[in-house]
Order: structure tokens, then C-alpha cells, then sequence
């Protein structure tokens, strides 16, 4: 199974990127911020994971800047009713940490604002991928979340989604830290130290 490809640039337009690796031409759907990200490098050796999707009339690849961009699409496929077109069109219509937060905090109202989504299939989201999203998901360069302050993944979990409302870190750990008591879930928690701010 194909884990990545690096390879030259040859185009990036309309969802679409194509990369150049030994003579052969990949090409690779992809959300609207890799396709941000990898024109930015125009020229440039460009990676990107992969994704195979095969069905009885069509192949198609799909490709993420990121590893845990790759790791939610993953996730989000998993999810009853959401094939990969429509896992990619959540990805191109939200930024990556605000989905996760939007998730892990049961926000119907914000997966709802993503073209294509409605109430239904927000709340399939939530309820299907609520208790998998983790701080694992988000990567270091876009949270730093110094989990090793906190015994529990849970507070961890919720300094990542007050640092991706863009709360400086130090401000959501001691929110998180003042909240924890009592709080019986992911949800309550963020809700308290919110309150804390």
C-alpha cells in the first residue's frame, strides 16, 4: 500500500496536484489547504501522503500535506455515509484544528456551516468520531500542547481545543488546571475553563 510520494511539482490547480516521481505522473485529489500549501513550493520537491480509493469503475488517489490531515480523513471515511469525496470537501471547508475542536466539543452548529453537511450527518460525525479524537491528532507545530503537565488525556484534549480557539498556551493550561475538578467529560471541561478565560 502506498504510504507517501515525493516527487517535482508539475501542477496544482482545481483540487487537483500532480507530482513527477521517475518519469511516472501521479495525480492526486486533494482539500483546498494542501492544495494552498503545495503551491507555495512551486519548483520544489513536494511529498504528500496517500490515500488509495478503488472502486469497480475509477482509482483514485488522494493526497494530504500532513500526516494527521491524512489520519482525520481517515476517521472521517469511517463515519456511516461519508465516502472520501465528501470526507475531502469537510477538510477543504474547515481548517484542520477547528474540525477536530468542532468534533470533539459536539459543535453541530459549525460542521453544519460546511457545504454539503447538514445536521444529519454533523451529528453522525460527532457522535462516531467523538471518543477517537485526540491530541494526537493535531500536530506539535499547531499546538504544543506540553501534555506532560496533565495525568489525563482528557485535559490534555481540551488545552488542544482552547489553543486552536488561538488561546496562548500558558492561558489554557491554567483555564484547564482550575476546570478539571469535577468535570465529567471532554465537553464540561472545555465549557468550564472557557469560563475560566
Amino acid at each position: 500500500m502506498l504510504s507517501f510520494i515525493k516527487g517535482s511539482l508539475i501542477s496544482a490547480k482545481n483540487g487537483t496536484v500532480v507530482l513527477e516521481n521517475n518519469g511516472i505522473g501521479y495525480e492526486f485529489s486533494v482539500a483546498t489547504s494542501t492544495l494552498v500549501k503545495v503551491s507555495s513550493q512551486a519548483e520544489k520537491e513536494v511529498q504528500l501522503y496517500c490515500y488509495l480509493h478503488a472502486r469497480e469503475d475509477s482509482i483514485t488517489l488522494y493526497g494530504f500535506y500532513s500526516l494527521e490531515e491524512k489520519n482525520i480523513f481517515l476517521k472521517l471515511i469511517s463515519v456511516t455515509g461519508v465516502g472520501p469525496k465528501a470526507a475531502m470537501n469537510i477538510l477543504s471547508g474547515i481548517e484542520l484544528t477547528s474540525l477536530i475542536t468542532a468534533i470533539a466539543t459536539k459543535d453541530i452548529k459549525t460542521l453544519s456551516k460546511i457545504k454539503g453537511v447538514g445536521k444529519k450527518t454533523a451529528e453522525r460525525i460527532t457522535l462516531e468520531l467523538r471518543e477517537s479524537i485526540t491530541a494526537d491528532d493535531i500536530s506539535a507545530e499547531d499546538s504544543d500542547l506540553g501534555a506532560a503537565v496533565f495525568e489525563t488525556g482528557m485535559e490534555a484534549d481540551a488545552v488542544m481545543a482552547l489553543r486552536s480557539l488561538g488561546i496562548a498556551q500558558k492561558e489554557a493550561i491554567e483555564a484547564v488546571k482550575k476546570a478539571k475538578e469535577g468535570a465529567k467529560s471532554l465537553e464540561e471541561l472545555i465549557s468550564k475553563s472557557l469560563k475560566n478565560l
